[in-house]
């Protein structure tokens, strides 16, 4: 059950009523307790508690207060002896508990099929919705096998209802069509090659892509073929149609196999879509990217300058005045050789060309000789919009250029096509040039070059998008379709007024009190000043280091004596004992035909063989008995990135809940975020060449709270936004942590992420490298005297009214946000330095500015916020570090093309490294709880202390695993 529970949360629904506490007279204090439990406990959830772990500490506590009764006098009370067998008896009579009969039963099937199983709850969620139907119609809840059945009999009821559903959209063709994509052709099935991947960047897989573009289209499925489905349950029949092959799949009867292929190539036609426009985007660039380094290696090459040109040219001169009418060969060149008069040339010709030019002249010899042929087919293959009127010409330009494919012209007239919006003020006269007649042409090439530039651009930032897309789809779809009817309660959600100036008021304030006490204090701080005479004037003092913990290494020591060389595998094992979390592992078939413990023992193995980067092959060859096919099995129809995020999840708050407040501190409010460097195979689009790190890979961005916990983690491009995946974190965690504090690095923070994160209500921390930089901005024009202290690096004023005009945009876009309507990332890819005249994009600047000034003077006036956020940093530091040693195999590169394995991997590793620190917070539990080791912890060893330590733990040696034998952590003793 849930383990951390809010004061309001307590009296909403732990509260009991006077006829409730009738029941405890004539009860000792012990027998008043365990019967409040269990009358409590069965109100909500339906069943009684087996043990007292059953239920979280503080609702024990809640009960007890109200009873007025100890706490602790529950420790003697035996839920399922005698009196706690007699007091069930007396909550069920109380409560007028009926029996589950037939009535019950028929009444409880349709509640699933009506409003339980279309809202496709979770595993967890769905445990809570019975357990909840049970309680409100006061039903004594069955067997736990007769309540399966009835739940997977009524969820394949339902999965029927939604495949007929589906089936009764498909017309005649369609099905024949949909049929045709699992027959063999000589090349192989059609389905195999439609769901393969982009592959890598490139002309080929373009043109790939493009191929299978118009394979999915000829399917001719309606785009509303899904509508009223749940999207989780769309999602939930892809997944089964995805780990099939062709072969499994022409083996389901027509009513299943014809609507299971509709459900997964209605939505893989839109990530098609998304695939090409990536490809697109990423052509283009490379197409510069590789001219540019072209260039650059000759202009080095050229830059070598001939020396001693003087004395050359008296050579020359002296050959020729002797010899005038001698030829070249005979009377120069054994004066001064040909090499130095090509050196001569080319150091000529590269002082006489610009630079640019030359690029653009390599740029437009690739496009022209190779790139070209993919115009005319991206033009008819994807339809390009824009909701910005701004942005019209460049869809004019596609138009045009649509239009002129087959004409053979090379050149269009200035009054045909569109130049403004289209080609760079630098390039104009490059693509337009004199005509014979005298009047001005476009060149047809250089043209389309400025149009693909252009379109990357306005692709990045959402200000052209394309028909059909997901990611890359109208803009105006990531935002709430029904903002306008619930604002009110969007502001309310997101704690923000309604009213902008009172919003504006609230900032300008607090701006006002941070630059006055910073004002004051700077001058009185050694550590922070501002140095004369330097264009960056801010000065910072580095921290000094703190204290060594005098006892860290020796309770590391004593964890490495208790339970020395614990297996890696053994961890995992002893996690899932104590919290099942591979109950979050559910099967992508209709049926299960595998005993549940003997799935178990093979998700634990494939979760280590994925989580360690060892591979199922090296896992197969353990003493457990299970082989590589078997596993391969396994691993396809069980394990997803979502059941793992939901797997993650149990672990971390369970962690959470075990946590002894006196070691670890009261809750958990704030996390750092940081991103680490993986290598991986680079045939995909995912990954790219990350030039701080030197190679190519993908990025892993962790959310990890100061107690070693990571509450979230995300694989990432090289090249995508920190400040996306920051927001993202923090908002889409779904533990029981609350976060209201974020401490990044200098690459996950902006002034649109301080106004995000500002509207969203936690606070920005980051550790800014460019500290020296930093400019404050004024609260008001002509206020800069109220802070002479301040006088170097003060700036202009924030635009309050710009921000009180775009308020309410800016509190729409924060509500997609915060309802995920759409991720992070879409959302943020409108703000870029692209879109910089968007409106809203320069409100969110502003207001960014003046959060950023906010946080920059708390920061330079308080020593120990820099200490916090340094030392929030550090623990994301250390989980970055524990990644090499838990994800060895391969040498630590993501071996796989494929996304979701890619994404498997990851969240494998996170669920790994999370239980070690969860079995690791039991271990130190157990040491730290004897007095003799408790008495020896000093301040400096408290603050030092995390469960994030490996020295006692082997990843390494035999795959044997036996599920009877235990890590004896809660019996083990002090030798």
């Amino acid at each position: 059950m849930k383990r951390l529970w809010s004061t309001d949360e307590l009296t909403l629904r732990w509260a009991l009523s006077a006829d409730d506490m009738r029941l405890t007279v004539d009860h000792g204090e012990r027998a008043k307790l365990g019967l409040m439990c269990q009358l409590a406990f069965w109100r909500e959830h339906a069943r009684f508690p087996d043990v007292e772990a059953d239920i979280a500490p503080a609702v024990v506590e809640h009960l007890a207060r109200q009873i007025d009764v100890p706490a602790d006098v529950i420790d003697g009370y035996d839920f399922a002896g005698r009196s706690g067998r007699r007091h069930r008896r007396m909550v069920l009579d109380h409560l007028a508990a009926r029996e589950f009969d037939e009535a019950a039963e028929a009444a409880f099937r349709a509640w699933l099929l009506a409003d339980c199983l279309p809202t496709e709850p979770a595993l967890l969620a769905l445990e809570e919705a019975i357990a909840g139907w049970f309680a409100r119609e006061r039903t004594v809840r069955p067997g736990g096998h007769r309540l399966d059945r009835i739940v997977r009999s009524t969820r394949a009821a339902h999965d029927d209802a939604v495949l007929a559903t589906i089936a009764g959209r498909l017309d005649d063709t369609m099905r024949e069509r949909l049929d045709a994509l699992l027959t063999d052709d000589g090349s192989g099935a059609a389905y195999t090659r439609l769901s393969a991947g982009p592959g890598k960047v490139g002309l080929g897989s373009l043109l790939a892509e493009i191929d299978k573009l118009g394979m999915a289209r000829a399917i001719g499925l309606p785009r509303d073929l899904l509508s009223g489905i749940h999207a989780d349950t769309a999602k939930r029949l892809r997944r089964r149609a995805a780990v099939e092959s062709a072969w499994e799949l022409r083996r389901h009867p027509t009513r299943i196999r014809l609507p299971l292929l509709a459900a997964w190539a209605g939505p893989r036609e839109a990530e098609i879509v998304d695939g090409l426009v990536e490809l697109l985007i990423q052509v283009t660039h490379r197409i510069a990217v590789k001219a540019e380094r072209r260039v650059t290696a000759e202009l080095i090459e050229e830059a070598r300058t001939v020396r001693g040109k003087a004395g050359i040219l008296f050579k020359v001169a002296s050959a020729v005045t002797e010899q005038p009418d001698g030829v070249v060969r005979q009377v120069i060149f054994p004066v001064v050789d040909e090499r130095t008069f090509r050196a001569l040339a080319k150091e000529a010709i590269a002082a006489g060309t610009a630079p640019a030019r030359r690029v653009h002249a390599a740029v437009r010899a690739s496009y022209g000789s190779y790139y070209r042929r993919i115009m005319p087919k991206l033009l008819a293959a994807l339809d390009f919009r824009s909701n910005n009127g701004s942005h019209r010409p460049l869809i004019d330009a596609l138009e045009r250029v649509r239009a002129a494919e087959g004409e053979g012209r090379q050149y269009f007239s200035c009054d045909e096509v569109p130049t403004d919006g289209v080609v760079r003020p630098k390039w104009r006269d490059i693509v337009i040039e004199d005509a014979p007649d005298g009047s001005g042409r476009v060149n047809r090439i250089n043209y389309e070059i400025c149009i693909l530039q252009t379109l990357r651009d306005k692709l990045r930032c959402k200000e052209v998008w394309v028909v059909g897309a997901h990611r890359f789809r109208n803009p105006d779809e990531d935002l709430p379709s029904d903002y306008a009817e619930r604002r009110a309660d969007c502001y309310e959600r997101l704690g923000l007024p309604t009213d902008a100036q009172a919003f504006t008021a609230g900032i300008k304030g607090e701006m006002k009190g941070a630059l006055t006490d910073l004002d004051r204090t700077m001058p009185r701080d050694p550590r922070v000043r501002l140095k004369p005479r330097r264009q960056h004037p801010i000065s910072v003092t580095p921290l000094e280091p703190q204290p060594v913990p005098p006892s860290l290494e020796a309770v590391r020591r004593e964890l490495g004596r208790r339970w020395p060389m614990t297996g890696l595998l053994d961890i995992l094992k002893e996690a899932d004992l104590r919290i099942r979390f591979t109950d979050a592992f559910t099967t992508s078939a209709t049926r299960e035909a595998t005993g549940r413990e003997e799935v178990r023992r093979r998700l634990l193995l494939c979760l280590y063989g994925l989580g360690t980067n060892a591979g199922l092959r090296r896992l197969a060859v353990g003493g457990h008995g299970f082989s590589h096919k078997e596993l391969l099995h396994t691993r396809r129809h069980y394990v997803d990135g979502e059941s793992l995020r939901d797997a993650t999840r149990r672990v971390v708050n369970a962690t959470l809940a075990i946590r002894d407040p006196a070691l670890w501190g009261e809750g958990t409010t704030a996390c750092a975020a940081d991103s680490t460097h993986f290598g991986a195979f680079d045939q995909n689009l995912m990954t790219e060449w990350h030039v701080r790190y030197g190679g190519r890979g993908v990025m892993i961005y962790w959310h990890v709270e100061r107690g070693s916990v990571c509450i979230h983690s995300s694989l990432k491009r090289c090249s995508s936004s920190e400040v996306a995946s920051m927001i993202e974190g923090v908002l889409r965690h779904d533990t029981d942590a609350e976060i209201d504090r974020a401490y990044v690095d200098s690459h996950g923070q902006s002034e649109v992420a301080f106004a995000f994160c500002k509207l969203l209500g936690f606070r920005l921390l980051p550790r800014l490298k460019a500290i020296a930089a930093q400019r404050l901005h004024l609260p008001e024009a002509g206020t800069a005297g109220d802070y002479p202290s301040l006088d170097r690096i003060l700036t202009r004023a924030i635009d309050w009214e710009l921000i009180e005009q775009q308020y309410d945009e800016m509190v729409r876009y924060a509500t997609a946000l915060a309802e995920r309507t759409a991720d992070a990332e879409t959302i943020l890819r409108r703000f870029t330095r692209n879109n910089i005249q968007h409106p809203t994009c320069r409100a969110l600047a502003e207001l960014g500015k003046a959060m950023k000034t906010c946080f920059l003077c708390r920061y330079l006036s308080d020593e120990r916020l820099r200490r916090e956020i340094h030392e929030g940093l550090n623990v994301v530091e250390t989980w970055n570090s524990a990644n090499g040693f838990i994800f060895f195999g391969k040498g630590g590169e993501v071996a796989s093309n494929r996304l979701d394995d890619q994404e498997a991997s990851v969240a494998a590793l996170h669920l790994l490294q999370s239980c070690l620190v969860y079995v690791n917070t039991l271990m130190l539990q157990r040491v730290l709880a004897e007095p003799a080791w408790r008495a020896r912890m000093t301040e400096a060893d408290m603050r030092g202390l995390t469960p994030l330590v490996w020295g006692h733990v082997s990843p390494y040696g035999t795959f044997d695993l036996d599920m009877d034998v235990r890590l004896d952590i809660d019996q083990r003793q002090a030798a």
